[in-house]
């Protein structure tokens, strides 16, 4: 029985996408069974290779939410999104939707492969940190609860907090409560700050 572990990688700029699909084809401890995914077609694709982990790309997203709903309707994959130098709020926020991990485009070939292994496992991580010896530090205590992540995204669609409490059925104190453990935890201070957290990165052409 093989233990390589099956992997489906969405769309990526190009020379990210071939970089990618070099890495991974060549390591024998993953099996690459789809890459270059669009979007509208990754649940299918998801469905039906049932991968132990996807690999996505942050800049294709058009929203955070994209990352929960994927990983409620298919719980059996475990999510790591790249990004263009995620800041650590932007990788806590990933991870608070469900990613098992959220790494920079630019990190080193073996992290992106420990982070898969990793994911594979259940396990989650944050970005490179200089004081992580593989680059790679366990989750920390700061992930946003599933209400809290609810708040953030309505938050992020400049929703006011009588909207918030009304789509929740939450009390407005408790929207308050909320958005300031969302603040802390993000490291931000404003509604602006969290909604430049979600802009799409430059898009890529051809």
């Amino acid at each position: 029985m093989s233990n390589r572990v099956p992997v489906v990688a969405g769309h990526f700029e190009d020379l990210v996408a071939f970089g990618l699909r070099r890495l991974l084809e060549d390591d024998a401890s993953v099996d690459l069974v789809a890459s270059d995914v669009p979007l509208e077609r990754l649940k299918t694709v998801l469905e039906e290779h049932e991968p132990a982990v996807a690999l996505l790309n942050l800049g294709s997203l058009p929203s955070a939410s994209v990352v929960h709903d994927l990983q409620e309707s298919h719980p059996q994959t475990h999510i790591v999104v790249l990004a263009n130098r995620p800041s650590a709020a932007e990788a806590t926020q990933m991870l608070s939707f469900g990613a098992a991990a959220c790494i920079s485009k630019e990190t080193q070939a073996r992290d992106i492969v420990t982070a898969i292994h990793l994911a594979s496992r259940g396990m989650n991580m944050l970005p490179r940190s200089k004081s992580a010896a593989n680059g790679l530090v366990p989750l920390g205590p700061d992930l946003l609860t599933p209400r809290e992540a609810d708040v953030l995204e309505l938050l992020q669609e400049a929703r006011t907090n009588a909207e918030i409490a009304h789509e929740l059925s939450i009390g407005m104190e408790t929207v308050r409560t909320h958005a300031r453990n969302i603040y802390r935890k993000l490291g931000v201070s404003s509604r602006r700050d969290l909604a430049s957290m979600t802009r799409p990165e430059t898009v890529e052409r051809g």
